[in-house]
């Protein structure tokens, strides 16, 4: 019989591995609950009611019987970290009673799958107060209330990244219920913004595992081995030892000129190319564990040893990384984070000569966003890789200038958040060229200087880092300036002592 996960309350992949306790998601539904509660618009007799996921084929609109390995929907997780598809989960809001409701597998499961789970294993296992069949949640929810027709708080909004709605709970006999589909989603999403300091481990964890596989990619990537084998060398990393089955997005294994494709590594583009001597590398990788997510970005030479022009602009983007990294407290706005990364690249382009003229007109010219780097700054992270909350009722809107409006929130920073830093500097040929042919951007360009960027890609440095009371944690330990890049790729482990 396959080891039960969880156990004992707590996930975990075996030696070595983070123990994830099974009160982070007490806790968090507890947070809820108090959340809802504090709001003089929570109906009476309300039960929150949460649809996991299900399986799927292959794709959307696949007929087949085959699919991906499941992955957990992540408000479902969030609230009660169920591994499995098709549970339904239930939160009493008067009580804080949780209630999971699991399907009926029928004898085939237990043949072709393993042991079916009982009723009293699943709730040892996720540590809730009660478990019954799916086909009983209709009367029991009832029962729960003690009212005939309670008010079920449904999941339905917007996630502002991705234009989707959150799918709401849907079941035969739902009609008997009164249901109210508005106030649940701003009150869950505006949870998940700040982390417990449970969910703060996790993501830790998560960071440290992708960081230490991205320093082996550093060391074992050479010219003439192809962009795939760098991404597959983390993700055989960061599962054998870290215990991650899952990354959290498409690896970006990225040589070249690929470096200023912001989603580098789809199926159109699937790290197919031949690393070059001269190249500079650009890798987005991220492990997820238990759901939650890391996003972390290395860009160094595929020489071992930088350039000139390639410490230019790598020295440009770093700069930037740290000026925001020691700016990020409680209280500052995520656009002026941007805003001064931006600043710090363009000021270091005109000291290298690649632009000329005053830096505050290229800042009005909104230069950076419309020419070398056209998204946004970093974004908020926790179980979804671009985390929810970014843009709720009653925070700041997104702005519709270049660059900025590619910011996935615009809110003020507070102690819990999990956000990426990740500033960048990409020569792409359109951008390039449509402002050499401004007159508004071409007042600032060196054309000869331009030039000789052309085809290099891109550079991006990406980190993990917690807002704390007083500023910020950093997640993402990783060499990062020039020489601590070149001696690690050169074989001094000295490095490694950032994670004893």
């Amino acid at each position: 019989m396959a080891e039960t996960n969880p156990k004992n309350g707590f996930f975990h992949m075996g030696p070595n591995t983070l123990s994830v306790p099974m009160t982070l998601f007490r806790e968090n539904r507890k947070r809820l609950v108090e959340s809802l509660k504090a709001d003089v618009n929570t109906p009476p007799d309300s039960i929150i009611l949460l649809q996991g996921g299900g399986d799927q084929g292959v794709c959307s609109g696949d007929s087949s019987d085959n699919g991906p390995v499941f992955r957990q929907e992540s408000y479902f997780h969030w609230c009660f970290g169920v591994l499995e598809p098709d549970f339904f989960g239930a939160i009493d809001v008067a009580t804080g009673k949780s209630i999971l409701y699991q399907p009926r597998l029928d004898e085939d499961y237990a043949v072709f799958m393993g042991h079916v789970p009982t009723l009293i294993e699943v709730k040892e296992r996720y540590r809730v107060d009660e478990v019954l069949f799916l086909d009983e949640m209709p009367d029991h929810l009832r029962s729960v209330s003690g009212v005939l027709r309670p008010n079920l708080l449904l999941l339905e909004g917007l996630n502002t990244d991705s234009k989707k709605i959150s799918r709401p709970a849907s079941f035969d006999g739902m009609s008997e219920f009164e249901i109210e589909r508005v106030l649940l989603h701003p009150h869950i999403a505006e949870c998940r913004v700040v982390k417990s300091s449970h969910e703060l481990d996790v993501l830790r964890y998560a960071s440290k595992i992708s960081c230490l596989a991205h320093m082996e990619v550093m060391r074992t990537i050479k010219p003439g081995m192809a962009e795939y084998q760098a991404e597959a060398t983390f993700l055989h990393h960061v599962y054998f030892y870290g215990g991650a089955r899952h990354v959290c997005y498409t690896c970006i294994a990225a040589s070249g000129p690929n470096g200023a494709i912001q989603h580098y590594g789809h199926a159109g583009a699937p790290n197919n190319r031949i690393v070059h001597e001269d190249d500079m590398l650009l890798f987005d990788f991220g492990a997820e564990y238990y759901c939650y997510t890391s996003d972390i970005t290395c860009s160094f030479p595929a020489s071992g040893k930088f350039t000139k022009n390639q410490s230019i602009i790598y020295n440009a983007v770093l700069r930037a990384n740290r000026a925001v990294l020691a700016a990020c407290k409680p209280g500052v706005l995520w656009t002026d984070m941007h805003l001064l990364a931006n600043k710090v690249v363009l000021e270091d382009l005109c000291y290298a000569g690649v632009l000329k003229g005053n830096v505050s007109d290229m800042m009005d010219a909104c230069l950076m966003g419309r020419v070398f780097q056209p998204l946004g700054m970093g974004h908020l992270l926790g179980l979804d890789i671009h985390d929810v909350g970014g843009y709720l009722d009653g925070n700041p809107e997104r702005s519709q200038l270049p660059g900025l409006k590619y910011l996935r929130t615009a809110r003020a920073l507070k102690a819990g958040m999990v956000l990426t830093i990740e500033p960048g500097c990409y020569f792409i040929d359109y951008l390039l060229d449509r402002a050499l042919a401004d007159p508004e951007l071409n007042q600032f360009l060196v054309v000869d200087k331009i030039n000789e960027f052309r085809g290099s890609g891109g550079v991006r440095i990406e980190d993990v880092v917690a807002i704390t009371e007083t500023g910020t944690e950093l997640f993402s330990k990783l060499p990062r300036t020039v020489q601590e890049i070149e001696d690690w790729i050169g074989g001094d482990d000295s490095f490694l002592e950032n994670w004893k």
